[in-house]
């Protein structure tokens, strides 16, 4: 594999020599380089320091690229999407420009259901195509790894359909894909008023299928009032860890759910979503070592309150950021525009929003150590901008495309 020198950087963004979740205070630190060079081979960052002090040597490569006026950062680790679905759903989009609630969507046959008909009634092959594309996309934005979420199959069949179709996409993708089980994301018309009938099918016919085949790596619940209750969450993680899955979970996206109540309990690796909470779930959250995930974009386009950054940041929360890429409630995978979103509308520091989406997104992942910053001996998966004044031009500047190359793996992707 060749080998490539980055000189004259502006500034080398996220240098670090140790893996450490950032919360509190340290979130708001984002250790940069200025006048640097980057050194990367075969795929992996080899050195980097001062332009003064780069070695001779080191200009002896196949490819030197002058990166003057232009910021180096590490890609962004986008750790919660659903993006493997049969279609997009933007006419439930005009629905409800028009006023329908998601009552009445979904009893139009709308929503989770609507993606799981669609779904069922799609070839694996095509949804790999359709997934992979998506993935390519996001590569072009600098996403530089990606956790993928079933949940649209709701039935034995489907959902091990789409975890066969994620396990595909791991194999073949360019950058790291983390799968997740969500086969707890609603109840499927069968099993309406069944709900144990349908956990038992959850964790007596999927989970079995799905350890020993090794289609997962996470399991996740929808714990939210109409869904899944905070003791149907714990007792399907619980089935779920039995056969090695650790729990993230879908937590207090409508309402005070339990979902964080389950997630501390169950010490799961994340509890995502977070729109809706109060003093005793922030100060439980920040007392634990499980990761707060925020989705701004699912909040802006559901017209929701936007989540509590400041107050969970403040309290000493781990938080990292991430899509929700989904066709429902956040139909883009863009990471660029979370960033910016959370600065805007959260009022998180530039600095917190990159650190939140690069080291705390990848332990979120439980890839910290080979993603999320620029450290010898990582992944070279890096996002070269365009010549721009300052780190903070990047959320300020949130309609513009400020990525001039995306390199992963030390190819350009």
């Amino acid at each position: 594999m060749a080998a490539t020198l980055f000189t004259n950087i502006r500034q080398l963004v996220n240098i670090r020599e140790e893996d450490q979740l950032l919360r509190g205070k340290a979130l708001a630190y984002l250790p940069v380089l200025k006048n640097a060079y980057l050194m990367v081979e075969d795929g992996i960052i080899a050195a980097y320091g001062l332009m003064d002090e780069m070695p001779e040597s080191l200009t002896v490569v196949e490819e030197i690229v002058d990166a003057s006026g232009q910021m180096i950062l590490p890609c962004w680790c986008d750790s919660h999407t659903h993006l493997v679905f049969a279609a997009s759903r933007e006419e439930e989009f005009v629905d409800k420009i028009k006023g329908l609630s998601y009552a009445e969507i979904a009893a139009r046959g709308g929503g989770i259901l609507n993606s799981a008909k669609k779904l069922n009634d799609t070839s694996e092959s095509e949804l790999i195509r359709l997934a992979w594309n998506r993935i390519q996309e996001l590569i072009r934005m600098g996403t530089g790894a990606v956790e993928i979420k079933s949940g649209y199959g709701l039935s034995v069949e489907g959902e091990l359909k789409m975890l066969r179709v994620i396990k595909k996409l791991k194999e073949t993708s360019p950058i790291p894909v983390k799968a997740t089980f969500l086969g707890a994301h609603s109840y499927p018309p069968a099993y309406k008023d069944n709900h144990s009938g349908y956990i038992d099918l959850i964790k007596n016919e999927m989970l079995p299928v799905i350890a020993e085949e090794e289609l997962a790596d996470y399991i996740d619940v929808f714990c939210e009032t109409g869904f899944f209750s905070k003791e149907e969450t714990i007792d399907i993680c619980k089935a779920g860890m039995a056969h090695g899955l650790i729990p993230k979970i879908h937590a207090n996206q409508l309402h005070l759910s339990g979902g964080v109540q389950a997630g501390v309990e169950l010490g799961a690796l994340s509890v995502d979503h977070l729109e809706t909470m109060d003093e005793e779930a922030i100060r439980l959250l920040a007392a634990s070592n499980t990761i707060g995930t925020l989705l701004p974009t699912a909040a802006f386009f559901l017209r929701m309150p936007f989540q509590p950054a400041r107050q969970l940041i403040d309290a000493g929360t781990a938080i990292a950021l991430a899509s929700d890429f989904n066709p429902g409630s956040s139909p883009s995978g863009n990471m660029n525009l979370v960033i910016a979103m959370s600065c805007i509308q959260m009022k998180m520091l530039p600095e917190e929003a990159i650190n939140a989406a690069t080291v705390n997104g990848a332990f979120a992942m439980g890839l910290q150590d080979s993603l999320g910053s620029i450290t010898v001996g990582k992944k070279a998966n890096l996002i070269l901008t365009k010549p721009i004044p300052s780190l903070a031009y990047l959320p300020y500047a949130f309609g513009s495309s400020n990525i001039d190359r995306v390199m992963i793996a030390g190819e350009w992707a």
